[in-house]
């Protein structure tokens, strides 16, 4: 892994493009990877997680994981699904185990990361998603993946 300054954004006209995307991104991960979400309520980050979950073989199983903080789906890799929007302090973001997930073979899908930017390592892969001009078109941002989508 290790941080780049790699920029890549696509345009998808539909969920099912989103988590097309997120199915190309999902099938090069090797465990490890930290994936910080950033989007407005309904941008499509479930979405996207939902093609993550799909490319490493869980299955089309990813939900929003508002009430349970954190849903785990199993596949090739272990994908630990966080919705960190309730977090407000230091021991929240401790209370959902966050930090003991970390520098493990599992991916992290982290929705809301803004709200603990300062708790994401530095390798951390950032994938922005953006309303686009059309009601269905997503703006999707993928910072610092090394790979090819």
């Amino acid at each position: 892994m290790g941080c780049s300054d790699k920029k890549m954004t696509f345009t998808t006209n539909s969920p099912q493009e989103t988590m097309e995307l997120a199915q190309r991104l999902a099938e090069s991960l090797k465990g490890g990877e930290v994936i910080a979400f950033y989007g407005g309520m309904g941008a499509g980050k479930t979405a996207f997680t939902r093609g993550l979950a799909i490319g490493l073989g869980a299955g089309d199983v990813a939900s929003s994981p508002t009430f349970a903080l954190v849903n785990e789906y199993s596949g090739r890799l272990v994908l630990e699904h966080f919705d960190m929007y309730r977090i407000e302090s230091w021991e929240d973001l401790y209370s959902t185990g966050f930090f003991d997930y970390l520098d493990t073979d599992r991916v992290l899908a982290v929705e809301w990361s803004e709200n603990i930017e300062a708790a994401l390592p530095d390798n951390v892969i950032r994938v922005e998603i953006r309303p686009g001009p059309e009601e269905s078109q997503r703006l999707i941002t993928i910072l610092g993946w090394e790979g090819e989508l």
